[in-house]
């Protein structure tokens, strides 16, 4: 890949893989910068390209999400997202907090499931291949997750 199609290639993906990152991250949005700049730079200094370089991208990114949860010592808890920043005004900040808490207590690949599906509009079919399993286990995953965020909204 020149570096002329890598750049197109992060144009075209970067607004909704950044967002898919803010959700997954439940608002932290400094931290989805990082990974996502992680992700990308991963994905440039890749010896070889990968065919579905989407696909490729957030498989990448959820990756390096469970990686640092792993990494940290104490986990985030739902009284953090009390300390997000806003960008236009004080009431931005509490826009979201509910869905941010509700995501924040499913299991990663709950979480992972429901904002590909119903934020970045994937297929079963295409989130079990970022996800590396089988379509079957992506359509429980939003199953449960869907059942948890109803208990939890």
């Amino acid at each position: 890949m020149t570096h002329r199609q890598f750049t197109t290639q992060v144009e075209a993906t970067q607004s909704a893989f950044r967002r898919f990152l803010t959700a997954l991250c439940c608002g932290d949005k400094e931290l989805a910068d990082d990974l996502a700049q992680e992700a990308y730079i991963r994905a440039y200094t890749a010896v070889t390209q990968p065919d579905n370089f989407r696909a490729w991208l957030y498989r990448t990114g959820y990756n390096l999400f469970l990686n640092y949860r792993r990494s940290e010592k104490t986990y985030c808890d739902s009284g953090v997202l009390l300390g997000c920043h806003a960008e236009q005004n004080a009431d931005d900040t509490f826009r979201y907090q509910e869905l941010y808490t509700a995501l924040d207590s499913l299991p990663p690949k709950e979480r992972m499931s429901v904002l590909l599906y119903y934020l970045e509009g994937y297929s079963t079919k295409e989130i079990a291949a970022i996800t590396e399993t089988s379509d079957e286990a992506v359509r429980q995953h939003l199953a449960r997750g869907r059942r948890h965020l109803r208990e939890l909204l």
